[in-house]
């Protein structure tokens, strides 16, 4: 259970400095990464920091970058200067706001407020990065943040719960569970998965006062399909739902009066029985392959997007080399996908096939404890 929108990043060109050998690292052309993991159980600690290196898809530890208790989602601030990360503890959950310390790989914490909310598993930026909004999964609601001109994380401007009949599955979806926020590409509606209300809500986004106001519309995938993450085609014409509990995704027209579905499409092998659920979703920055994670089965699959009628064709399926691949992202080239396999306790590592779409792992790096999410830096 739990979520995660991504961030499209441009082709960075990278050379090599005067006097540096091709096997050590040059720190001018390495991306900060920050993964954060699970510190229930684990010998984890928090939120932990790697240079990611382009030349050749690896991880180089720097060390643990910040304590946190179950730092479960990290979203790093379009200006590069601030992080913000989901503290999941049921009733205690907080939302902590960080200052990136990018040459010591070092996470400050400047202020830490509850959730107003039980266990929340995504968050996301409205398009001005003056609010922060926090999916809370227990609870079903969504909490609205102002960030402050210092970064700092202000009192709330909303907190709305989720509401609308329930989906079928008594044992998963007894309530609302929102699970992940993104907006539109005007600003003007926040999108909320709602797990338990077998929908994608849409509220009206107030940006003046940071308020929510529930909208008219929805979009429904099939009963019992449990939405969990969302992508959107980078013109928004369609929009892309991952079913956690189908491990399906379902494809929509945003064109016309309301949201109508044009495919649902399943993420696994026809022959496959065991455990459906499907974790994350992303588009690659072309926009012509989606990625799909899926825990249980422990794999990626790997759709090609028809660009003018938005339908998904699945062209592969490949192992994750872990356990729970809770999560995935794209590196800021858009050549590599990172997966943190949360129960082996490993990032798997492939570089994607530009015109196969069909990742290949080039590495792994293992003893990372519990990892559940990972973001970039956005500048080397």
């Amino acid at each position: 259970m739990r979520i995660t929108p991504l961030v499209l990043f441009s082709v960075a060109l990278f050379s090599i400095s005067a006097g540096k050998s091709f096997s050590e690292p040059v720190r001018d052309r390495l991306y900060l990464v920050f993964v954060g993991t699970y510190t229930d159980k684990t010998s984890s600690k928090g939120i932990y920091a790697f240079d990611f290196d382009p030349a050749t898809g690896k991880l180089i530890p720097r060390g643990l970058a910040a304590e946190s208790v179950n730092p479960s989602w990290i979203v790093i601030h379009p200006d590069g200067k601030f992080a913000y990360a989901a503290n999941e503890s049921g009733k205690q959950s907080m939302i902590s706001a960080f200052s990136i310390d990018a040459k010591a790989a070092k996470l400050v914490l400047l202020n830490q407020l509850p959730a107003r909310g039980e266990d929340p598993c995504h968050l996301a930026f409205d398009k001005t990065g003056k609010y922060l909004f926090a999916a809370n999964y227990t609870s079903g609601n969504v909490t609205v943040f102002p960030i402050l001109p210092d970064g700092k994380l202000g009192a709330p401007t909303a907190n709305v719960k989720d509401e609308g009949a329930l989906g079928p599955n008594k044992e998963r979806q007894e309530g609302p569970h929102a699970h992940w926020v993104g907006t539109s590409s005007d600003n003007r509606f926040l999108y909320v998965s709602d797990l338990g209300l077998d929908r994608v809500l849409i509220y009206s986004f107030d940006a003046s006062k940071g308020t929510l106001k529930p909208a008219p519309a929805t979009i429904a995938p099939s009963a019992g399909t449990g939405p969990r993450h969302v992508a959107f085609s980078q013109n928004h014409k369609f929009v892309y739902v991952l079913g956690e509990m189908s491990s399906a995704v379902s494809v929509f027209s945003m064109e016309g009066a309301t949201p109508h579905l044009i495919q649902e499409i399943s993420a696994l092998p026809e022959e496959f029985s065991g455990r459906k659920e499907a974790a994350e979703i992303v588009l690659d920055p072309s926009g012509k392959w989606l990625f799909t994670s899926n825990r249980g089965h422990d794999s990626i699959a790997v759709f090609s997007v028809d660009p003018a009628k938005g339908t998904l064709t699945r062209s592969t399926i490949l192992s994750t080399g872990g356990q729970e691949p809770r999560h995935f992202a794209l590196d800021p080239t858009g050549q590599f996908l990172l997966a943190e396999n949360q129960n082996s306790n490993s990032i798997a590592i492939f570089r994607i096939n530009p015109s196969m779409g069909a990742p290949t792992q080039v590495s792994k790096t293992e003893n990372v404890p519990s990892p559940v999410c990972l973001a970039f830096l956005p500048n080397p």
